[in-house]
């Protein structure tokens, strides 16, 4: 219908013409004259306008929501592939190896009812299976494995008995070797598993923002939507607290006019253990719970009565002496730890020979050496200080061997026994740590390189941190 509006109550009809103006909108057409046009022009074309933004806008939503889709996608695309898992276990130690394509970040959280812990790293996907029983009977009974969404990869292992992490780190890859998350673990007591359970839940929900559900442990099932931000572990740094400070003694072998093996390309044994004795001391003291010290700080020659006297005189708890011979077979290489071997000439027989050697050893358990009714005994606690040592010293060289197995090329056999003189105190745990072969042109590589030596220096550090908080005292 074609008319005209009333402009007002009361008021006269306008005479003048009325013209029938059309808008198109996208909705529906009207017709008006061109009073009322004049009135609401303005307000038809904002209202065209915002339809106009409004569509704008979800355009660009929908473009902004497919970019961040694609950067998503790329940033999953971007993370590592699990390559296989593997948990071993002993009654006093545990371990989970989780072989990466590339290194990632990681998470770990203690749990109860029933006791686990479960370590979450990221990835794009798994190639290992979904569950396996541990290698060896101890600390975990079996494990599982499974994707929680799209980047996460969950590895629960199930207890049998309280536990800890000890600690945790993720190796870079090297050689043949892939990336890898280390993470070990040793036994606990009941009130310090209890004690984690708590820390792990309290940190979850002061990051979620959240109150601790009435049911006690539902929210343990998503601990890890928390972020992941656990780091490695610095090397012989440990999450089990201790007062003590144990004293290392380093020995690098051979120098002055005793240069040791010899590569031939002419780089000298004791050019190598010295660098390494070096580095190995750097890592030590940053882990913040070692003493050290060298029984050489430069190219100076010391006897091997001297570099065991060192030890038993500064009451070292370990001494670790270096070594990179050389062998005719050139394809012999890799890593070794020596102990001492049980059918070798027993040099504690020469100590207990001079007395005051003697007094000072035995001093310890407060016995003297007038009364010839005590010898008996005497010998008797000789012979299990001589047993406790060559236990002490394996247990080190072990735990030293694990540690090296992660990080780089090791000989078949990895633990050795051999009749050397500086392994032979009577009082002080001591391993050989043979390096390489410098008859070996991989090794001799491997040894003249810096990153190799951090690499190695970090694994034995490990491994003596490991020893000390599951052995040492």
């Amino acid at each position: 219908m074609e008319q005209g509006l009333e402009q007002g109550s009361g008021m006269e009809q306008s005479n003048r013409a009325v013209i029938p103006i059309k808008f198109q909108l996208p909705a529906f057409s009207i017709l008006l004259p061109v009073p009322a046009v004049l009135r609401l022009g303005l307000h038809v074309i904002v209202a065209a306008l915002a339809i106009l933004m409004t569509l704008i806008s979800a355009a660009a939503g929908q473009e902004g929501e497919g970019q961040n889709s694609m950067q998503d996608q790329d940033a999953l695309q971007a993370l590592p592939v699990a390559l296989a898992v593997r948990v071993s276990s002993t009654p006093q130690r545990a371990r989970l190896v989780i072989d990466l394509s590339e290194t990632s970040s990681f998470a770990f959280v203690s749990l109860d009812e029933p006791r686990r812990i479960a370590v979450d790293v990221r990835v794009s996907g798994s190639r290992a299976r979904d569950r396996g029983e541990a290698a060896g009977q101890g600390l975990i009974k079996n494990y599982e494995i499974s994707m929680i969404g799209e980047d996460r990869l969950r590895t629960t292992l199930l207890l049998s008995a309280s536990a800890q992490v000890q600690q945790a780190y993720v190796l870079e890859p090297f050689d043949d070797q892939p990336a890898r998350l280390v993470v070990d673990i040793i036994g606990a007591s009941d009130e310090e598993f209890s004690a984690r359970v708590r820390a792990d839940r309290e940190a979850f929900l002061a990051i979620a923002g959240q109150k601790e559900d009435a049911g006690g442990n539902q929210e343990g099932q998503d601990l890890f939507r928390a972020e992941m931000d656990h780091v490695s572990d610095a090397p012989g740094a440990s999450k089990v607290q201790s007062d003590s400070r144990p004293l290392i003694l380093i020995d690098p072998g051979h120098g002055g006019a005793d240069g040791g093996a010899r590569s031939p390309d002419g780089v000298q044994e004791k050019e190598i253990t010295l660098l390494f004795a070096r580095e190995l001391r750097e890592v030590l003291i940053a882990s913040g719970r070692f003493d050290v010290a060298l029984t050489r700080e430069g190219d100076v020659a010391v006897m091997l009565e001297e570099r065991v006297q060192l030890a038993r005189d500064n009451r070292a708890d370990l001494l670790i002496s270096l070594h990179a011979d050389s062998f005719e077979d050139t394809q012999i290489r890799g890593a070794s730890v020596y102990i001492r071997d049980e059918q070798a000439t027993d040099v504690l027989d020469k100590v207990l020979a001079e007395n005051e050697n003697k007094a000072d050893l035995l001093a310890g358990f407060g016995l003297g050496q007038s009364e010839k009714s005590e010898e008996r005994l005497v010998d008797i606690l000789v012979d299990l200080m001589r047993r406790e040592m060559r236990r002490q010293s394996f247990m080190v060289g072990l735990s030293i061997v694990e540690q090296l197995r992660q990080s780089v090329r090791i000989r078949r056999f990895p633990m050795r026994r051999a009749d050397f003189f500086v392994l032979q105190s009577p009082d002080v745990p001591s391993i050989l740590l043979e390096l390489g072969f410098l008859s070996n042109d991989l090794d001799v590589r491997n040894l003249k390189s810096e990153q190799w030596r951090k690499r190695v220096a970090d694994a034995v550090a490990r491994g003596i941190g490991a020893y000390f908080d599951g052995n040492g005292s």
